[in-house]
């Protein structure tokens, strides 16, 4: 047999038993109230401390396959037709909270979800950090959005997307009036919005077994990033953090180690065989 054909062969067990194993997970949602922790290196209630506050973050400081992450990769791979996302978003009603470190817009209709091997994930809300949580190659960037996805028996499932500096964000211009009205833990009505004017699914993307990036810090979390960047204005970003008025300049997670979790970067511009679209047998494990 081919050393090729064997890697490609690992690989797939590998991806394969990675999403049996997050298909077990039960994970709790972000907290709605962010008054009991901050993002200030060095305080009680800091990032390095988060797990001490309460019995149930304790995983923000003993958790082994916590985010964000610097994601790297050597070379893309070809997808296979289970870690494939279909995307299924329509228009929906939403409102828009300031949950006190971060801007979170709340679809509450459950009218656009994304399937991943044959799971379907609905879209609850999405909200931003800056600078970005997940670094590519070394690198944070201007902010990032993450759209979180939740199935009926609670796995989540994050789109992570990336901007760099430069023209506005049209997605957050859409909504900047929403967003200069509410003050902390206020939320308002946003009107209907579509998921799907976040224009940014690109040919590339990372993927990885991950946790939620505020507490409780639940892992489980089936994390997908974009690999193509958008771009959004410094004026974006000084609005979404002076909106919260948490006296931070930032409100992203430190990076968490790796500790030798696989990170996937899948291009769908690549050939699918056969080979790749089969999904291996019990025997075959």
């Amino acid at each position: 047999m081919k050393i090729s054909h064997i890697m490609r062969t690992s690989k797939l067990v590998f991806s394969f038993l990675l999403l049996l194993s997050l298909g077990t997970s039960i994970v709790a949602q972000e907290v709605e109230d962010e008054s009991e922790f901050n993002y200030i290196q060095g305080d009680e209630r800091g990032p390095e401390n988060w797990g001490n506050i309460k019995p149930e973050w304790a995983t923000c400081n003993t958790g082994r396959k916590q985010s964000p992450i610097n994601l790297f990769a050597p070379f893309p791979e070809t997808v296979p037709n289970f870690v494939r996302i279909t995307r299924l978003y329509q228009p929906g009603q939403t409102t828009i909270k300031n949950r006190g470190h971060d801007i979170k817009l709340e679809w509450t209709e459950g009218s656009s979800s994304i399937q991943i091997n044959g799971v379907d994930y609905i879209l609850r809300q999405c909200h931003w950090h800056s600078p970005s949580e997940h670094a590519i190659n070394g690198r944070r960037y201007a902010l990032e959005a993450h759209f979180v996805h939740q199935s009926l028996d609670n796995k989540v499932a994050v789109i992570g997307f990336l901007y760099h500096y430069g023209n506005p964000d049209p997605f957050l211009s859409s909504i900047e009036d929403k967003i200069r009205s509410i003050s902390n833990n206020a939320s308002t009505d946003a009107g209907v919005i579509s998921p799907s004017q976040v224009r940014m699914e690109g040919s590339q993307y990372y993927r990885y077994s991950g946790s939620l990036t505020t507490p409780p810090c639940d892992e489980g979390v089936i994390w997908t990033v974009e690999n193509m960047l958008g771009t959004v204005s410094i004026e974006q970003v000084q609005l979404l953090r002076n909106a919260v008025d948490d006296g931070s300049r930032e409100n992203a997670r430190p990076l968490q180690p790796v500790n030798r979790r696989w990170v996937h970067l899948y291009d769908t511009r690549l050939r699918v065989d056969d080979e790749t679209l089969h999904t291996p047998s019990a025997a075959s494990m």
